[in-house]
């Protein structure tokens, strides 16, 4: 087989490093999420599992067909706007969030029309609504100083060195100096942590119109804007140019599939899919497929594992998990601030749409990140009136 002849130890450090960053950068706002929106631990668990098998089978599947390093992940904003939403949805509503938003992306990939319906929608205004959605996130980081000083500024200071050397590993540092303190305060309890396999377990849908227009709705374009162009971009850097119409429309109904075990968002992934996208996998770019092949299959071993996995961050001290989250965003917000502001003809309308959704405003039963980008729309539109008179 081919397969076997392209394998290299580069593509399985590469796969490697691909899940492990991916996971410690976001896995805990997962968690977060899960946890925000009243699911048990087991139910927890599920969600790791069904993400992890979802992005597995994508992975793998599509990348071994196309022969091109294809890597999904989930959507970290999406993980974010669950927890923003949790006070206005029971568990039961949020799975049915998600299959409606795994089916909005299946039809927008597989119609063809991903790059058409996304333009309706400026990036300046999606990008915005992203920052917006996840600045509380990093403040909450910042607040964490008050409660356990040396803790967090120990890893604040880990995150920014190691940003200097080796930028992708920021996180892990961060997470490694975090654990290694919580160990000498004494506050971390792992004697019990023993290897389960996980037990999916399956929730029953819920429809709502509030709820598809303010959860399930925003998660679809967060995901598309954030993630899937992300995703395509980070690709056609690399010089590889997949059939986005059938990538894209198979991510959606693999959200769609596994969304009743707790898969809220399966997307092309952009920052950790360059590890297999880069040389770094394989000097040669057409074996490189193989890397995203063998980050599937750690994606399927974090699956399996996914009872240890939620137990052992169960244990992390509260103020470690806030400080990690708040790190772990830090570059998305920058990113995101920064291609909101860069057009100034769209500054004011991006200023607006970050604001609203910042504030966690919330209008019958409605989230804020709704509004945020009906607030820049609006405001696009006052100012395209105005310039036609």
């Amino acid at each position: 087989m081919s397969i076997i002849k392209d394998l290299s130890i580069s593509a399985v450090v590469a796969g490697f490093v691909t899940v492990l960053v991916g996971f410690t950068s976001s896995g805990v706002i997962v968690f977060q999420a899960a946890q925000a929106l009243g699911a048990n631990a087991a139910q927890t668990s599920s969600w790791l599992w069904a993400l992890g098998v979802g992005m597995a089978l994508t992975s793998i599947v599509l990348s071994l067909y196309y022969r091109i390093p294809i890597v999904t992940a989930w959507s970290t904003a999406g993980a974010v706007m669950l927890i923003d939403s949790a006070q206005r949805l029971s568990l039961a509503e949020a799975i049915g969030c998600f299959m409606v938003s795994g089916a909005l992306i299946a039809m927008t990939g597989f119609s063809g029309v991903f790059s058409r319906v996304m333009n309706k929608i400026p990036l300046a205004l999606a990008s915005a609504m992203l920052a917006g959605i996840l600045l509380r996130f990093s403040l909450n980081a910042f607040a964490a100083i008050q409660t356990n000083t040396f803790l967090v500024l120990a890893m604040l200071a880990a995150y920014l060195c190691c940003r200097q050397w080796q930028a992708r590993y920021g996180v892990l540092a961060a997470l490694v100096v975090g654990i290694c303190v919580a160990q000498s305060q004494q506050t971390l309890h792992w004697q019990t942590v023993s290897l389960t396999l996980t037990q999916p377990v399956a929730v029953m849908p819920v429809f709502s119109w509030s709820a598809i227009l303010g959860v399930a709705i925003p998660l679809f374009i967060v995901t598309m804007a954030s993630q899937n162009m992300a995703g395509v971009a980070a690709m056609r850097s690399f010089g590889f140019h997949p059939p986005l119409a059938s990538i894209i429309g198979w991510t959606g109904i693999a959200t769609m599939m596994f969304a009743p075990f707790g898969a809220f968002a399966i997307s092309l992934a952009a920052i950790t899919a360059a590890i297999c996208l880069s040389g770094e996998a394989h000097e040669q770019k057409h074996k490189r497929y193989v890397a995203a092949i063998c980050a599937g299959l750690f994606y399927l071993l974090m699956a399996i594992f996914a009872d240890t996995i939620t137990y052992v961050f169960s244990t992390l001290p509260k103020d470690l998990v806030v400080a990690l989250a708040g790190i772990a965003l830090l570059s998305t917000i920058g990113n995101s601030l920064a291609a909101a502001l860069v057009q100034e003809t769209q500054r004011e309308a991006a200023l607006m749409t970050f604001l609203v959704t910042a504030s966690g405003l919330s209008l019958w039963g409605i989230s804020a990140a709704f509004w945020g980008i009906c607030a820049g729309v609006l405001v696009l539109a006052i100012q395209k009136l105005t310039v036609g008179r």
